[in-house]
């Protein structure tokens, strides 16, 4: 292996020596003096891939990008102060979407905080509520000459085991535990000498692995309830692709007492699911709603998005909920009663086992009844509609070529995208831990480079500007494609209670404003489309798709007063 250059400082070795042990090898850095020992040592390995983003707002989403794709953590390195604080909103998302980050710190030496001296925060423990490891490191003091100071020789040599330690914690709890930790670094000067040798060896700690055992006496009770049960919803959330092996799709589609329920973001897909659950159970009445009620939910995958099943089985809650998930089990619905701590395919390899009643029931037959309803309002109200957001999405979803990666911005997209049956063979995110509109196009561009997947951003016009930083990348891939839907402001709440029309309402909540995207992308080298109707937003898309050599922006410009009332409407078709 070709030999390569280490930061003076044992700190900054062990560091980069841990996170190549456990083959933590992509590292986005931002740029910073403190943070220099980390800077030399990774960009310096032969093994690591190193990207440089200014922005850490932007270098956070970027790193959560690339660890969605991979499934592995990627490292976060900046400079002491404020610069640490950026990197929260992608924290907390990692957080609650359980995307493993691994944020190394730069900071002063504990007696510089809070002395007056400059770049210097409270950095320890800072993430401390969204976290799953905080490790806070003791600074060393590297001499111009050896020391023989036999007191200060031992005084080091336990920092360094009280060092790898924290490190090897924080680094096994990022892979074992799928989400995000933190590492403070706190370095004397000076900063920026190297050496050719390593000078110090750190120990790797090996991961341990924590299994849960599924209890047989649970199982037996669990499979007594399904099967004398005739009412059942299996409710998928957020789900890798290809995460839910395909024999389990296939066993719930043949039990005529089960009804499947998918978001977009499940990547969950079979014909005798319900994948559009807004339009299947916005206008069932009081009755309908009874009959619907579950005897049994389960629920697998992250965070749902659709506020009106929450409703209905806050409402009408299930005699049992089970939630499958080897970490967490959030009790949405206010009625959960087991939670099985371990994977999907695992519980369902072991619940089905021997299991060969089907209970009679009409209960999936009366909901594809409905389904299929649906289905037919939901095409003829489209063929009739003038243009519009829904318009618009709807032939952007007809666009996009088979086999892509949608990245899906919060707020209105994500729930237009819910309406609409996407193909099978999209593989379909969101940054739905948080749901915040901060860093979705960092998140994509991240998730495009790591992935190696062709891939469409669909975003609206507030979360494009929030975070247009993210432009400020040099690692764009030439075949990513921007779709911005910019209806003129935050077009969700003129669907929400309290739009009023009011000079308040417009500045404040809808935040109008004039501004496209056309600059931003003659800044950063993206080729640019402005669509103004159906036929140039046509036109532009097939345009988009058949050009690679460069990234594409299209922008897609639709009335901002109306686009309201044409959802509105959509759902009243259905009474």
């Amino acid at each position: 292996m070709k030999s390569h250059l280490y930061s003076k400082i044992p700190l900054a070795q062990t560091i980069v020596a841990l996170c190549k042990a456990k083959q933590i090898a992509h590292i986005v850095i931002s740029p910073g003096s403190r943070n220099a020992p980390l800077t030399i040592g990774f960009t310096e390995h032969p093994e690591m891939n190193c990207y440089s983003i200014v922005d850490e707002r932007c270098a956070a989403f970027f790193a959560l990008g690339m660890a969605q794709q991979l499934q592995q953590p990627v490292a976060l390195v900046c400079t002491s102060g404020s610069a640490l604080l950026n990197y929260y909103p992608a924290i907390a998302e990692a957080y609650y979407s359980d995307v493993p980050l691994v944020i190394l710190s730069a900071d002063r030496p504990i007696e510089r905080i809070d002395i007056g001296d400059g770049q210097t925060i409270r950095q320890k423990n800072v993430f401390a509520n969204h976290i799953l490891y905080a490790a806070n490191l003791y600074s060393e003091v590297v001499a111009a000459v050896e020391i023989k100071d036999t007191h200060i020789l031992q005084k080091q040599r336990e920092a360094q085991k009280h060092n790898e330690r924290e490190i090897n914690l924080a680094l096994n709890a990022a892979i074992s535990q799928q989400g995000p930790v933190h590492i403070n670094v706190p370095f004397y000067e000076p900063l920026y000498d190297k050496v050719s040798t390593p000078t110090v060896q750190p120990k790797n700690i090996p991961l341990e692995q924590t299994i849960h055992p599924i209890s047989e006496p649970l199982i037996t009770e669990m499979q007594s309830k399904w099967m004398t049960s005739k009412r059942k919803i299996i409710l998928i959330g957020v789900n890798p692709p290809k995460g839910i092996d395909s024999k389990w799709i296939a066993l719930f589609a043949q039990d005529p007492s089960v009804l499947v329920l998918t978001e977009t973001t499940s990547n969950v897909h079979h014909s005798s699911h319900i994948h559009c659950i807004d339009q299947f159970i916005t206008p069932l009445t009081t009755i309908d709603f009874e009959a619907l009620q579950p005897e049994i939910l389960l629920t697998f995958g992250g965070l749902i998005i659709s506020k009106r099943i929450k409703a209905f089985l806050r409402t009408y809650q299930p005699d049992a909920h089970w939630h499958i998930d080897e970490k967490k089990a959030f009790d949405t619905y206010f009625c959960l009663t087991e939670h099985i701590k371990t994977t999907p395919n695992i519980f369902f390899d072991a619940f089905f086992k021997g299991l060969t009643n089907t209970t009679k029931s009409d209960y999936k037959a009366k909901g594809l009844a409905i389904r299929a309803q649906r289905i037919e309002k939901h095409r003829t109200y489209l063929s009739q509609i003038p243009f519009s957001d829904f318009k618009a999405y709807e032939t952007i979803f007809k666009a996009i070529p088979k086999g892509q990666m949608i990245q899906l911005s919060n707020s209105s997209t994500v729930r237009y995208a819910q309406l609409f049956d996407l193909d099978p063979s999209f593989q379909v995110f969101c940054n739905r831990g948080t749901s915040g509109i901060d860093g979705s196009t960092a998140t994509a561009i991240g998730a495009a480079l790591a992935s190696g997947i062709p891939t469409t951003l669909l975003t609206g016009d507030l979360s494009f500007f929030y975070d247009s930083n993210a432009l400020w990348n040099t690692y764009i891939p030439k075949n990513l494609k921007i779709i911005i839907i910019n209806n003129s402001g935050g077009g969700i709440f003129r669907i929400l209670p309290g739009n009023d029309n009011s000079d308040t309402f417009n500045q404040f909540f809808e935040t109008t404003h004039e501004l496209n995207a056309s600059h931003l992308a003659k800044m950063y080298g993206f080729e640019y489309q402005g669509t103004q109707n159906l036929m140039q937003l046509k036109e532009a898309l097939q345009h988009c798709y058949n050009e690679d050599t460069v990234p594409q922006i299209v922008e897609v410009f639709t009335p901002r007063t109306s686009n309201d009332r044409v959802l509105i409407d959509y759902f009243k078709r259905f009474v």
